[in-house]
């Protein structure tokens, strides 16, 4: 006797209650799991995109913009600071902090936003490139990966730039160079894969202070006494060809997979330092800001700050955590009604095989003289139980996916953030198991009441 065969049998001899149990169970169970999969990589790219920074400094307004603005770029900026506003906290010998990293945002290129920044920004992050190069002149750009595979960009192509984050025709800065992309960097995980970096200064020369970028670019210049710091190298010894390298590249036996060893930190340093500083009338959108130490001095930065100066500092943990706990009312809400719709299964799953005893009491004693024995009945339904709550959970479990698709598609389009829909969770087997509980459990009622059936009883009523 093929028991398995005959629970699917008994299963489908009444179609519509079987079929109601598995949507309701499909349901609760996909969004239990659909909620998992969105938190947890919604949570571990914000994690990653924390990438150390202690502080960001900009203008006032809410904090959390700020941070989502230049720590997450998926919101508008608050406003602009001057240079001269910030001056003390690009003084590399400030007592608190590690680095300063500018970041100048505004502008886009087919909605991936162009980060006007430092070497120093690529760090936070860990970057190496992938080929090509770092970009060293105004114009020159080092693309992420996501933007590179996207927007099939390669080593030596142009583009012209957009005024704010929409691909808006209207809005390109035409009046400019056009930018050349001479790096790519290797994918990061972080939010990096989706920007654009070039210059501090190629972003005030799109937008019409080309006189003084020649000055803070002649600045760092001097200062280094190279116009090509990371390699001691003078830019103007050295042209161009058609790829983006220049003959230093080819000297070396470069193409254009060549990766470039990056700038020392010493002459990173040196850019936001003295090219900034050069500047002091020039406006960058905000400072990521990186402490040596955390301590009592580090604590009462921010609200010093806040009360003492026209900025506004942030502190990018405490504004997350604030940004956890909005998503949470809505996720613990959702997943609260996701729980509801599975138990609501199970019962259903109950009182389906709880009616279906009525009509087969006759089937199941018929089997009792067939030599099966009361654990045999009993068997029987606990096995459709979880027959119900596997095909329930394998429906679940695919319209989760397929919906958390449908939802990336939707945040790639809208943020330019990247999730996985076809990544399994550790926690999807405890879901697994929680539904094939919920079949047995729905099934014991009614499988006892099977191994009670009374053959004699039952046969004698026809």
């Amino acid at each position: 006797m093929n028991l398995l065969r005959l629970s699917w049998k008994n299963i489908w001899s009444r179609p519509l209650a079987s079929v109601l149990s598995l949507i309701l169970f499909a349901l609760g169970i996909g969004l239990i799991t659909v909620l998992m999969i969105i938190n947890a990589q919604l949570k571990d790219q914000f994690e990653n995109n924390l990438a150390g920074i202690d502080l960001v400094i900009g203008a006032k307004g809410s904090p959390m913009q700020l941070i989502l603005c230049n720590m997450y770029h998926i919101d508008a900026p608050t406003g602009n600071i001057s240079i001269d506003e910030v001056k003390p906290f690009l003084n590399p010998k400030h007592p608190l902090i590690e680095s300063s990293v500018p970041v100048s945002v505004g502008d886009n290129y087919k909605t991936y936003r162009i980060i006007g920044t430092t070497h120093m920004f690529a760090d936070l992050y860990e970057a190496q490139l992938a080929q090509g190069n770092w970009w060293h002149k105004d114009y020159q750009v080092t693309v992420g990966s996501q933007v590179a595979r996207a927007l099939h960009l390669h080593i030596g192509d142009t583009f012209l730039s957009s005024h704010g984050f929409d691909d808006n025709d209207d809005l390109v800065h035409d009046h400019h160079s056009p930018f050349k992309v001479v790096g790519i960097f290797e994918p990061t995980g972080s939010v990096l894969d989706q920007l654009i970096l070039t210059s501090t200064s190629s972003v005030w020369a799109v937008h019409g202070h080309e006189d003084h970028t020649d000055h803070a670019s002649d600045s760092t210049a001097h200062e280094d006494g190279h116009g090509h710091g990371a390699h001691g190298e003078d830019e103007h010894d050295h042209g161009e060809d058609e790829h983006g390298h220049s003959d230093h590249d080819h000297a070396h036996g470069g193409d254009h997979n060549h990766t470039e060893v990056a700038p020392s930190d010493e002459y990173r340093g040196r850019i936001t330092a003295e090219q900034l500083l050069a500047t002091p009338e020039e406006d960058i959108t905000a400072l990521l800001i990186r402490y040596k130490n955390n301590n009592h001095l580090t604590l009462s930065l921010p609200r010093s700050i806040n009360e003492n100066t026209d900025l506004q500092a942030a502190n990018p943990a405490y504004e997350i955590n604030r940004v956890y706990a909005m998503m949470g009312t809505g996720t613990e809400a959702l997943r609260a009604l996701a729980i509801l719709i599975a138990i609501v299964s199970g019962l259903s799953v109950f009182f389906s095989l709880l009616s279906s005893l009525k009509d087969r009491k006759y089937e199941l004693s018929l089997l009792r003289v067939m030599g099966a024995g009361r654990g045999t009945l009993f068997l029987l339904i606990i096995l459709e139980g979880l027959l119900l709550a596997v095909l329930g959970y394998a429906l679940g479990f695919l319209l989760a996916h397929i919906g958390a698709g449908i939802f990336a598609g939707m945040i790639a389009d809208e943020y330019q953030y990247s999730i996985n829909a076809l990544r399994i969770l550790p926690t999807e087997i405890w879901i697994a198991l929680a539904a094939l509980l919920i079949g047995v459990l729905a099934s014991i009622l009614p499988a006892w009441q099977a191994y009670r059936t009374d053959i004699h009883e039952t046969l004698s009523q026809g």
